[in-house]
């Protein structure tokens, strides 16, 4: 009954997802925000408090109907930081 026990408690700690926090542009300088962008391709940067956006390195990250547009973040050294490009829906249709 133990060995069951401890199998299922070493299951259950396998098994479960840690949350994984986004890493927050203010706290970086500029020059690592932009690596992190250009060295992953697409990423999730936290810009402060409880707001992010997905920021890419250029259109291959964005869907077939969408295009990019140039995106700053706040960073530490600097209030304006080009990381690289937001992903936007270009149709006609959504306005």
């Amino acid at each position: 009954m133990t060995r069951i026990l401890i199998a299922l408690f070493a299951l259950g700690l396998a098994g479960a997802a840690s949350a994984q926090g986004r890493p927050q542009s203010p706290t970086l300088s500029c020059a690592a925000n932009r690596q992190s962008v250009l060295a992953n391709g697409a990423i999730v940067l936290g810009t402060g408090g409880f707001t992010y956006d997905r920021f890419v390195r250029d259109r291959s990250f964005c869907q077939f109907d969408e295009t990019t547009f140039p995106a700053w973040v706040p960073a530490r050294d600097t209030p304006q930081c080009f990381v690289g490009y937001r992903c936007k829906n270009v149709s006609p249709w959504d306005d």
